[in-house]
């Protein structure tokens, strides 16, 4: 189940590279920049800017899902759709969308591989992302498969809040980990996330333990996760792990909110704030994890 394929990308593995995206996720992340990542099916979505009322979408659809009236116009009661899309199909302005398709390992290969070119002349290739892509690992693995098949450098873009079975299932055909440490107290993952962190930390050190090439990617949140604590955590536990990976610290940014009202909302966490974290913070972030004596850090 594919939410979206992006070309041309820069920021999710060396070189340039096409990113699929999976949907599924453990997580409930208050930041979320994929909302629609989140649930494991297809979804519904409608932007209410664009909607001009015209009703064709309430005759079409079986269940009654949408509703107009003089006062409060359209809307719509996602508790009866059944995910059909008739109302997409017959949506002529754009209001009614769909997030999700199946595709095949073929189909995502033919389209990926039109950049090969891109790859080879700078070492680029193909990235699985998501929400959680090793929430589908048969089908990661069979992907990262084909593309190492092709000659493609892979990597993968994961929460580490999976089954070690599903990491351990990818090692063979992963040329990089790009693995997410979002919160160092497990109370506190909890609270923002959903879930704690004890299987994150756990499947960091067994990744590490196995070898794998890692890059670890600390989104820091004002008022949430950028705190002096936690970068003293982060820092204990780089320098706790064998190979210790190069650290990337994301400033938070709150692109991802827009994208909650078309989904009809998410699942209620403690909400990030409105405004982007500024460069000068993070960089500042990455200087007090330098003087911690984390040796590769960097903000990105």
């Amino acid at each position: 189940m594919v939410f979206d394929i992006q070309r041309m990308c820069v920021h999710d593995g060396p070189g340039i590279r096409t990113v699929v995206f999976l949907k599924g996720c453990p997580l409930r992340c208050a930041w979320c920049h994929n909302p629609e990542g989140m649930d494991p099916r297809p979804q519904l979505l409608y932007h209410a800017a664009a909607c001009v009322q015209c009703g064709k979408c309430a005759e079409v659809c079986p269940e009654g899902v949408h509703r107009f009236d003089a006062e409060t116009g359209h809307r719509l009661d996602r508790s009866r759709c059944r995910a059909c899309f008739a109302c997409v199909d017959a949506c002529c302005t754009g209001a009614l969308t769909r997030t999700g398709r199946d595709m095949t390992v073929a189909e995502v290969m033919a389209e990926a591989l039109r950049d090969r070119p891109f790859y080879d002349a700078t070492g680029g290739g193909i990235t699985l992302s998501g929400g959680e892509p090793l929430a589908q690992p048969a089908f990661a693995r069979a992907l990262l498969a084909a593309a190492r098949a092709a000659g493609v450098h892979t990597c993968v873009e994961t929460s580490c809040a999976v089954p070690w079975a599903a990491l351990k299932g990818v090692l063979p055909v992963t040329d990089l980990f790009l693995a997410d440490l979002k919160e160092t107290d497990p109370a506190l993952h909890a609270r923002y996330t959903g879930r704690d962190n004890r299987r994150i930390l756990a499947n960091l050190r067994a990744l590490d333990r196995a070898g794998a090439a890692l890059v670890l990617r600390c989104p820091l949140v004002p008022g949430a996760t950028l705190r002096g604590d936690h970068l003293e955590a982060l820092a204990a536990f780089v320098k706790s792990l064998h190979r210790p990976p190069e650290v990337h610290i994301m400033a938070y940014h709150p692109g991802g909110l827009a994208k909650r009202e078309p989904l009809g909302g998410v699942p209620p966490l403690p909400p990030p704030p409105g405004v982007p974290m500024h460069w000068q913070e993070a960089e500042a972030a990455a200087e007090r994890l330098r003087r911690l004596g984390v040796g590769r850090v960097r903000a990105v």
